[in-house]
């Protein structure tokens, strides 16, 4: 059930206009982290989807056999709490890789 749902999420953003912030001169911050949950790689590629959607995010990249997602964004318009709390709501738990 939970792959279905987010199977639905994916689809969804898929549908729309890319809402990813747009390039600025304002400061980037890259951030990494180890993601628990990926059972393939549509899960990785569907999480890139669904991050690049949000607001300040510029890329996500992530990797299902490594389990890493490496976020560029911009932090004065989305906090790594908020990203963070946004990947666990898609089903997955996440930590800073060190």
């Amino acid at each position: 059930m939970f792959r279905r749902k987010f199977m639905q999420r994916i689809t969804l953003a898929t549908a729309g206009v890319s809402l990813a912030a747009a390039r600025t001169t304002a400061e980037v911050k890259i951030v990494t982290y180890r993601v628990k949950g990926f059972s393939c790689v549509t899960c990785a590629t569907g999480l890139d989807t669904m991050l690049s959607r949000q607001k300040g995010v510029i890329r996500s990249t992530s990797s299902y056999p490594s389990a890493i997602t490496k976020i560029e964004f911009h932090p004065n318009l989305v906090t790594e709490e908020s990203l963070r709390a946004f990947i666990a709501e898609l089903g997955f738990t996440s930590e800073v890789a060190r």
